[in-house]
């Protein structure tokens, strides 16, 4: 294999045409330029230079090897671009893993900004549950993972990962609009507890949050059925088939539903960002910097969007308008909208 060294001594002499010249550019005395060229044609097996008496010339193959110098130099300056680039964060690949309400509005509102700033680092989103992904964290697949937990049913922190706190999630009572406890500023759980439910699958087994909840309020709910799938759940409910707990993350469009807060101060999901120790990766700081800002903003305006206050005022009109459409000749029960 040819040494670098050598190929740009004659790369330099393609480019100046004299040992002298070459020698200056390689910051090199003439015979140690002369010294290098010899030992690279014993190494080639063929003249590379026709040395007159007073004039040096590339032979035809000194000429191809200079062309192949020439492109191995614009490898080693892109490979030494592109290195530098990954080291300094601006280019790299990221791979997040994230929960479905997390992708809703937190993971884009993160990497909007991410992205403007990064726009050469890639992106590998993969979606799962927490205790589907964190394993792959361990092993080195992702580079972190959004995670969350219930405190009604917590979960220890793995031991090879730091989980950092981005927000709390509450969880919020959904009602069909004409709901008589619609008119509710707030509920407690157990107003609701002749109510039929619909819930999750479970986070313990197949007792879900709901279940939990319940159970310190003294009571059992009637589920009537069960669905991961928040939208989902908020169509069953506008159909009048039961009322439900759903996350405010998981609210994308509550129209034609209620919406109220809950008294119950442990229903809502700690929502936070786990990390390896020891990641290399140099893009993964500047991503969490910006989806730690995204859940700030976004817990401030999920507080103002579901409190109390603003809620009240659709509410009733809401209501009013389904109880018009069923009072009209010939109506059916409407989904209101």
């Amino acid at each position: 294999m040819f040494n670098t060294a050598r190929l740009q001594v004659v790369l330099e002499i393609a480019r100046h045409g004299t040992i002298v010249a070459a020698a200056e550019q390689l910051r090199l005395s003439p015979s140690a330029v002369s010294h290098q060229l010899a030992t690279l044609e014993q190494e080639a097996g063929v003249a590379l230079v026709d040395r007159g008496p007073r004039s040096l010339r590339l032979t035809v193959a000194g000429q191809r090897l200079a062309d192949y110098a020439q492109q191995i130099a614009d490898l080693m300056s892109a490979a030494r671009d592109e290195l530098s680039a990954h080291g300094e964060g601006r280019r790299g690949l990221l791979r997040i893993g994230f929960f479905a309400t997390a992708g809703a509005e937190l993971l884009p509102r993160a990497l909007s900004r991410f992205t403007d700033d990064f726009p050469q680092v890639e992106l590998a989103l993969i979606l799962g549950q927490p205790h589907e992904l964190l394993p792959r964290l361990n092993q080195g697949e992702l580079d972190l993972v959004v995670v969350f937990q219930h405190p009604l049913s917590p979960v220890p922190a793995p031991p090879f990962a730091t989980v950092e706190p981005l927000m709390t999630d509450p969880q919020l009572v959904v009602l069909p609009a004409d709901h008589p406890l619609g008119g509710r500023r707030r509920l407690r759980l157990a107003d609701l507890a002749n109510e039929p439910w619909i819930t999750t699958l479970g986070v313990q087994g197949e007792v879900s949050v709901l279940e939990l909840a319940a159970r310190t309020e003294g009571f059992q709910p009637r589920i009537r059925c069960r669905s991961d799938h928040y939208e989902v759940v908020l169509g069953l409910v506008r159909a009048g088939v039961g009322v439900a707990l759903v996350p405010s993350l998981g609210l994308r469009d509550p129209a034609g539903v209620d919406v109220r807060q809950l008294t119950h101060a442990k229903l809502h999901r700690e929502i936070g960002v786990a990390l390896r120790p020891g990641n290399p990766n140099p893009v993964v700081g500047s991503f969490v910097e910006r989806l730690t800002d995204a859940a700030a903003s976004l817990s401030q305006e999920l507080a103002a969007r579901w409190s109390p206050a603003s809620r009240s005022t659709a509410a009733p009109q809401r209501r009013s308008s389904a109880t018009a459409a069923r009072s009209a000749p010939g109506a059916k029960a409407p989904i209101t909208a």
